[in-house]
């Protein structure tokens, strides 16, 4: 048994958006994750050697804190794109039958304000 019966006639869309944005989405992810961390780590090698004070440390680690956060909020944009460019790609594609079902024969009369 096929589980995937292709609809006979049925045309496929020519990509668009959707599949230039599909292929780039790798480089993407990966430059949006690879420059907040190489800001974060040039935050830490531009500091001073010698102990900061408390307010000094506090901005860094805030600093740090708000480029993971950047990070993460990059990642959840990237998967809602990706996700959308799935579904626009998966509905562009060839339309597919499932298994005929004939609807049950009527038994009684159907009533007078149904046609």
């Amino acid at each position: 048994m096929n589980l995937f019966n292709k609809r006979p006639g049925s045309v496929r869309s020519a990509p668009g958006l959707e599949h230039r944005l599909w292929r780039r989405l790798p480089a993407i992810l990966l430059w949006g994750t690879l420059l907040p961390l190489v800001l974060a780590g040039a935050n830490h090698v531009l500091m001073p050697a010698e102990p900061l004070p408390a307010v000094d440390h506090r901005a860094q680690l805030l600093w740090d804190y708000t480029m993971a956060g950047v990070v993460v909020l990059h990642w959840t944009l990237v998967l809602t794109v990706a996700l959308g460019c799935f579904i626009v790609r998966v509905m562009k594609g060839p339309a597919y039958v499932a298994d005929p079902y004939p609807p049950p024969e009527r038994t009684a009369p159907a009533p007078p304000w149904i046609p």
